[in-house]
């Protein structure tokens, strides 16, 4: 093994929606992380590996740090901060503008607390004047002491290889964690839980997709290849199952073939998928029920 290579974890951070979960899957060049345009979507702390001729980063893509409202919401938050505390580099995502809000200012008191580089990372500047970007980066560059400032957007992929220079400048030499063909350390059946809840965000209307959750019951392969996945949507409410079932099956069968097409691109091979929808009333608020949809606040050491 090259030693002279380099390696090491880098964790994103933001608030909800500034497009964390879209960078990383353009960085690491392969669709893992889900996204939608709602705030909230990435629930769990999600982990990828970009390879090349320089080394090897390995990506911790967090929940959006946001005011909580329930006990999944403190499991999120907790899950975005722990991170700060066990990576080599950080990159804090925000919005392009000069207004710094208090989502931000409390991000900021989190960052002053660690002794980690932190790379700011202007995201969505196509939304923007090229002009106005100089602002943006004055703005932020008297609120913290960043190791560097980059305006980037993730979702056209513009200035995102210049993230991975950079990132690469900050990394020590040291070891390979991962083979250089592995890209996530997430199981596939969590996966295709993710890429279900991904098209119920997508295709639902705002009020149900924070109270949903998705559970794989079964995830079988045949002789001939072909890969049997049973999954449940768990909802809160039974005029949300409604809605998510759609008239005569319409949303759930369009939510079904969506996810069905990315799982089996994903996995290169055909795809059986049924899913079923259930109501657990208030399941965001009962530790049984979060532990059991695989948000387990005991794993976040």
């Amino acid at each position: 093994m090259d030693t002279m290579k380099k390696s090491g974890f880098v964790s994103l951070i933001g608030r909800p929606n500034v497009g964390k979960s879209t960078l990383m899957n353009h960085l690491i060049g392969q669709k893992i992380a889900i996204t939608s345009d709602k705030p909230q979507t990435t629930r769990n702390r999600i982990q990828t590996v970009y390879t090349d001729d320089r080394g090897q980063i390995v990506f911790l893509d967090t929940p959006g740090i946001h005011k909580s409202k329930n006990k999944l919401g403190d499991y999120m938050v907790n899950v975005a901060e722990h991170t700060l505390k066990e990576v080599d580099v950080i990159l804090w995502l925000v919005e392009p503008t000069t207004y710094i809000g208090a989502g931000e200012q409390h991000i900021i008191e989190k960052l002053k607390q660690v002794k980690t580089p932190v790379i700011l990372i202007i995201n969505k500047i196509d939304t923007v004047e090229k002009t106005e970007i100089l602002k943006f980066i004055d703005a932020y560059r008297k609120v913290l002491n960043f190791a560097e400032i980059i305006p980037v957007s993730a979702l056209k992929d513009i200035n995102t290889d210049e993230v991975l220079h950079v990132l690469f400048k900050y990394l020590e030499p040291g070891p390979q964690y991962f083979d250089e063909d592995t890209v996530t350390d997430q199981p596939m059946r969590q996966i295709a839980a993710e890429l279900i809840r991904e098209k119920a965000l997508r295709n639902l209307s705002d009020e149900i997709p924070h109270g949903i959750a998705v559970t794989i019951e079964s995830f079988t392969e045949r002789r001939n290849g072909l890969m049997d996945i049973q999954a449940t949507i768990v909802c809160e409410r039974e005029s949300h199952k409604g809605i998510i079932i759609g008239k005569k099956g319409a949303m759930l069968k369009k939510i079904g073939s969506q996810a069905r097409y990315e799982i089996e691109t994903l996995m290169g091979t055909q795809v059986n998928l049924q899913i079923w929808v259930k109501v657990r009333k208030e399941w965001r608020d009962n530790e049984l029920y979060l532990k059991n949809y695989g948000y387990r606040s005991d794993d976040v050491k």
